[in-house]
């Protein structure tokens, strides 16, 4: 064991009273806004289920084909009585949001602030605006009944990856998580079969979290077979479970 000690100084520790005043201050309103964006998110989003939240390339284009598939799948999803929440900028966002809004459902976008790439588009019933990602991610989770992931970047592995790692630890409700389209996913699926399962990083039942689709038909079907027999409602249990996200 070791005996030694070590200066760790907190903010009581600032010498000048002033500046400590400021630093507190300014901590203290950061930690308001952050509050502000789940407070806002719970307010707009709580009644608006089930839900479909969906992810993708935000570099698709409108007349891409993957652009047109995400608009056919979220006016699916919509007229089947799912909102769909998206991220409410370009590519997939916009077709996801489109698709919906076109629909007999809600269409939802959790916009956030970029300093390049994100810029909100005009198919939004309802519009949230974000500065924090954490925040915006669980907005994602929390109220969504299904994900549905088609091609994408870092973004896209980056929600698809919170969502597992989530189920997988129990932090998050068991919901549906639909791959669309099976050639863009085979690859990733193969490295984690063949790398993480085969060396105990996960386990093969992990696998099963997730299900890829190509007919686009089936992504509602899916969803509603997971709900069969049960409610799309979260349970007393899953309750419990966000409020820990």
């Amino acid at each position: 064991m070791l005996d030694r000690q070590k200066n760790i100084p907190s903010l009581r520790a600032v010498k000048t009273p002033e500046r400590a005043t400021a630093q507190k201050a300014r901590e203290s309103w950061h930690l308001w806004g952050i509050i502000s964006e789940f407070v806002e998110a719970a307010e707009r989003l709580s009644e608006i289920r089930p839900a479909v939240s969906i992810f993708g390339s935000a570099r698709a284009r409108p007349g891409d084909a993957l652009y047109q598939r995400t608009e056919r799948i979220a006016r699916a999803l919509s007229d089947a009585g799912f909102a769909v929440i998206s991220g409410g900028g370009p590519g997939v966002m916009e077709a996801a949001n489109k698709g919906a809004f076109a629909g007999r459902s809600p269409s939802v976008g959790l916009n956030i602030e970029l300093p390049h790439e994100q810029h909100g588009n005009p198919y939004q019933d309802i519009s949230l605006r974000f500065r924090h990602f954490f925040a915006r991610k669980v907005a994602f989770v929390k109220y969504a009944a299904a994900y549905v992931v088609l091609p994408g970047g870092f973004g896209t592995l980056d929600e698809l990856f919170e969502a597992l790692t989530l189920i997988q630890t129990g932090k998050g409700r068991r919901i549906p998580i639909v791959l669309v389209d099976s050639r863009f996913w085979s690859g990733l699926l193969a490295w984690l079969r063949d790398t993480l399962v085969a060396q105990g990083r996960i386990d093969a039942e992990d696998m099963e979290l997730m299900q890829v689709v190509d007919d686009d038909a089936r992504v509602v079907d899916l969803i509603f077979d997971f709900y069969d027999k049960r409610s799309f409602a979260a349970t007393p249990a899953e309750r419990e479970q966000l409020l820990y996200l």
